[in-house]
């Protein structure tokens, strides 16, 4: 059996105690129907990164988290890595030049798109206000851990370094989700949950503290699922555009494509019982249904398909949305200091420098990007997926060519 069981919930792979005791602390508050953690889990605000918790009564903000719906998409295209291996280095800087990545950026060109009609913004009232960053922000990637890769399909043994074939197709996979807008609705739900303002300045927040849960039936609480569907709207949309964007600059066309949510409340039913599942890094995998799994900038990333069975069903059909960290980010980066005038990184563990200079022997071009993201920061991603292995089918291996991010000195409040 791939996983093993914390009291009456699965578990796969290992896992710290504060990671666990998050999931049992967010079971035992919504008197949840089931729970499950994912191999690539660790500690998060208010339930654990990779955690699953499927409740018959109640929605959670603080579990779906502050960035909304976010998620992947992956779309193969009809060009060969024969086809750029020359021109990478250039199309690498095409792609931050003309993709919005950063804190708070705006698309020079605002994005139109017919979400921007939907009644929602209006029957939810305190969605009004957000409209206009919403819409200046669509198609924007942010910093953090989100990013733009284009990878190229590879056999399942390859390992970094190793060659890739001319003939192997060429894929642009992005990760990003509802930006500002998210956060802000989040930030907002929160607040009103917690008997304050709309747009109140929270108090200090732990990472420990108890799930925040609304009834689902309650006025707040359809409130918030239309308002968290509309951010599912507003990430779908941000991630077709800047996959567009790129197919653009490439001069290809998709001839396949995955994509979806790996931070939102799905309505579900589980061991006949109907409620709300909530996943925060976790990718929901149902028999038949296609995923996309990230891994490291010098790691590969695969397209899976879910296989039912026990395995299944005990992860609430769901598996991991990446690698998993194994270190926090002021681990890896340091601490940010102001020394002669100037804000400067202090301690970290992760010699970044000497990590570009692995990744480019490697053939992989990297733009922008801190420590805190380095492949060293991450869990193997073969590693975390054979802890589901029967729950999926691997149908394509993924392996990086460019790696496009926020410069290091970006910090991102929307990132998952």
């Amino acid at each position: 059996m791939p996983y093993s069981m914390y009291g009456r919930f699965p578990v796969f792979g290992e896992h710290d105690r504060e990671t666990l005791a998050q999931l049992q602390t967010c079971a035992e508050v919504g008197d949840a129907v089931a729970a499950a953690l994912m191999a690539d889990g660790h500690k998060g605000y208010s339930q654990p990164i990779g955690g699953v918790l499927f409740y018959d009564k109640y929605i959670s903000p603080s579990g779906v988290g502050y960035d909304i719906a976010c998620g992947n998409k992956a779309v193969r295209t009809n060009l060969t890595y024969g086809d750029i291996q020359a021109d990478k280095g250039r199309l690498a800087s095409e792609i931050f030049r003309q993709v919005s990545f950063g804190i708070g950026r705006k698309n020079a060109v605002r994005v139109d798109h017919e979400l921007f009609d939907d009644p929602t913004w209006n029957d939810v009232h305190y969605l009004r206000t957000l409209k206009p960053l919403a819409q200046d922000q669509l198609g924007t990637v942010g910093a953090g851990n989100h990013y733009v890769d284009l990878m190229a399909e590879v056999q399942s043994e390859w390992k970094l370094g190793d060659p890739i074939p001319a003939g192997a197709p060429v894929w642009v996979a992005v990760h990003f989700g509802s930006r500002g807008f998210g956060h802000r609705t989040a930030s907002g739900f929160l607040n009103l949950a917690a008997g304050r303002d709309w747009d109140a300045r929270a108090p200090g927040e732990s990472m420990d503290q108890p799930p925040t849960l609304i009834p689902a039936s309650s006025a707040l609480g359809q409130d918030y699922i239309a308002a968290m569907r509309l951010a599912g709207r507003y990430a779908y949309a941000g991630r077709d555009y800047v996959v567009e964007q790129v197919l653009r600059i490439l001069g290809a066309e998709a001839t396949f494509t995955v994509h979806n949510h790996h931070n939102y409340a799905w309505l579900e039913e589980h061991g006949g019982v109907k409620g709300w599942a909530i996943r925060k890094g976790a990718t929901p995998l149902f028999p038949g249904q296609l995923g996309f799994i990230g891994g490291s900038m010098g790691d590969i990333a695969v397209v899976v398909r879910g296989v039912d069975g026990e395995e299944a069903r005990a992860a609430l059909y769901s598996t991991v949305h990446g690698a998993g960290r194994v270190m926090s980010r002021t681990q890896a980066a340091g601490k940010w200091k102001r020394m002669g005038g100037r804000r400067v990184r202090v301690g970290g563990a992760i010699d970044m420098e000497s990590v570009r200079r692995r990744l480019a022997a490697a053939g992989v071009e990297l733009r922008g990007a801190g420590a805190d993201e380095a492949p060293d920061v991450y869990r193997p991603l073969r590693q975390v997926l054979a802890c589901h292995a029967p729950t999926m089918e691997v149908l394509h291996v993924l392996a990086p060519v460019c790696v496009v991010m926020a410069d290091a000195e970006e910090f991102d409040p929307y990132k998952d």
